[in-house]
């Protein structure tokens, strides 16, 4: 059993913490089963309270230019209020429920360029320390997995994804943050749509997709952005043919008509949202009719893990600021 991080605040000496993850990929509301390994210091201590926070890096506009941020998605509570002996071992197990709007950072096991992890906190005598963090795999829900791969059987070639700080307008959205999955068109359209944006919210009742077109200038109009609003459900997922059901929304998305319910705009809280550039990257291949999302560039899931420490260096200040 390794440790990984001594924890500093408690003073030398103090307890040690590894958190391990069940293997295989989460899934966006689904359940995250584990345990808190812990081994004691150099004398007894009482711990008040364990905690996990789903921590996401997120890229965030400011006045001159882009950078990223850490924001906390979730905190919880999986133990506390025992005795931890010196140099004793203590196992804590948990399983806690994912938001439903959890980021996907994986496709068929190929990772997409968001980065999440699981931080480990633990409370003794009062002072809180930042222990263990784990890299988080998510994969997509059934719903979600059928529309990116109709996608891909449509032609369209998959470029990126990477996670905002903000809102989008006119949705139920809950975290902090959205994720937008770029999309580049088929030939047949190269020549009115610049790209596609695909975000999804997902909640307990289905998806809200939000689909932004960037459209190209033509020879009598200006380029500008389209945006529409679609819903699914969960469960008609498998009934569903999602080819078609992705085409008339292109369709509609490309001929720049308002489609019914859709938000009058697509930003943060503070206006319109401005383009960012390809998330981590990864870059996604596009995908021959019949063939499953694959992935070419980006990080492989070794990779993720390795870089997992450097992704998130620097959040121990910037989660206080967020939290705050």
């Amino acid at each position: 059993m390794v440790f990984k991080k001594l924890l500093g605040a408690l003073g030398v000496g103090g307890p040690s913490v590894d958190t391990v993850l069940q293997p295989g990929p989460a899934l966006p509301g689904g359940l995250l089963s584990g345990e808190v390994r812990l081994r004691g210091g150099g004398s007894d201590v009482t711990v008040d309270r364990i905690s996990l926070l789903l921590v996401a890096r997120v890229e965030r506009e400011g006045q001159e230019e882009e950078d990223e941020a850490t924001v906390v998605l979730e905190r919880f509570t999986v133990g506390g209020g025992f005795r931890l002996a010196e140099e004793a071992d203590h196992t804590v197990p948990f399983t806690v429920t994912l938001p439903w709007e959890t980021p996907i950072t994986e496709l068929h096991g190929q990772h997409l360029g968001p980065v999440l992890g699981i931080r480990t906190e633990l409370e003794i005598a009062g002072a809180r320390d930042k222990g263990d963090l784990d890299a988080l795999a998510v994969g997509p829900l059934p719903a979600q997995e059928a529309i990116l791969e109709a996608f891909g059987q449509l032609g369209y070639a998959f470029r990126s994804a990477d996670l905002e700080l903000g809102h989008i307008r006119g949705t139920g959205q809950q975290l902090p943050c959205y994720q937008e999955i770029e999309i580049l068109p088929p030939a047949g359209h190269a020549h009115t749509v610049n790209e596609i944006e695909v975000t999804f919210i997902a909640a307990p009742g289905g998806l809200e997709i939000v689909i932004e077109a960037d459209k190209r200038a033509g020879l009598f109009s200006e380029g500008h952005d389209t945006v529409h609003r679609f819903t699914a459900s969960h469960h008609a997922a498998p009934q569903t043919d999602w080819n078609a059901q992705v085409d008339a929304w292109l369709k509609e998305v490309i001929a720049g008509h308002e489609s019914h319910g859709a938000p009058s705009s697509y930003g943060d809280e503070h206006g319109d949202r401005h383009r960012s550039g390809p998330g981590a990257g990864a870059v996604v291949a596009g995908v021959a009719a019949g063939v499953a999302v694959g992935v070419v560039g980006g990080m492989v899931a070794a990779e993720v893990v390795d870089e997992i420490g450097d992704a998130f260096e620097g959040e121990e200040d910037e989660e206080g600021e967020d939290e705050g």
